[in-house]
């Protein structure tokens, strides 16, 4: 795979088994691998009514609010309670965890990052200025505010790069005021952490 452009507007979306709201996957490895099998999946999704999380055992998570009121995440044992308000403010968690939500307000729209844990690791990170993005084997960078560009390709709010199995870093500049960019670097998990 190649680096592959992706906009939101055009991300196929799949509802929730449970009804509570729906998916655009942007990338998942190795590809076709279903929700089982994945070893790194990105996606936004879009949540609409209150209820639990489904449980990923072994996989570690990353969600991000993009827009909308947003939502309380708690664990009925009290080990995880979190207010995901803020908009681009990434908070990992565990996929292992028996996570609920209720809404603040309306249906919020947010950025999920999955890892197989022991064998991918993320980097998940909100750039506001001109950076550079270290090398990754794979990985996903989205424009959330304003347009980007991220190497030789110009990036405008909503569009995003993805690639896949081949080493790639980036220099990424605001083209506007008040930018902002995900990026996202998914690498191997380290010896230690395979050992766990």
């Amino acid at each position: 795979m190649s680096v592959l452009r992706f906009s939101r507007t055009t991300l196929p979306a799949a509802p929730w088994k449970n009804g509570g709201g729906t998916t655009q996957e942007i990338a998942s490895w190795p590809q076709g691998a279903g929700l089982d099998r994945f070893g790194w999946r990105v996606s936004i999704a879009t949540i609409a009514a209150a209820g639990p999380f489904s449980v990923f055992a072994g996989v570690d998570r990353s969600i991000t609010l993009l827009e909308g009121d947003g939502v309380q995440l708690f664990t009925h044992d009290g080990r995880v309670a979190h207010r995901l308000d803020v908009p681009h403010r990434p908070f990992a968690f565990s996929g292992d965890d028996e996570i609920d939500c209720t809404l603040l307000g309306g249906a919020s729209n947010d950025f999920n990052v999955m890892t197989r844990r022991g064998q991918w690791r993320a980097d998940v990170q909100v750039l506001d200025h001109a950076s550079t993005v270290e090398a990754a084997p794979h990985g996903v960078l989205l424009a959330l505010r304003g347009a980007w560009r991220l190497n030789d390709e110009a990036c405008t709010e909503g569009e995003g790069l993805c690639w896949a199995d081949a080493a790639q870093a980036w220099q990424a500049a605001p083209a506007s005021e008040g930018a902002r960019l995900m990026a996202v670097r998914i690498v191997p998990a380290s010896p230690a952490e395979r050992k766990k």
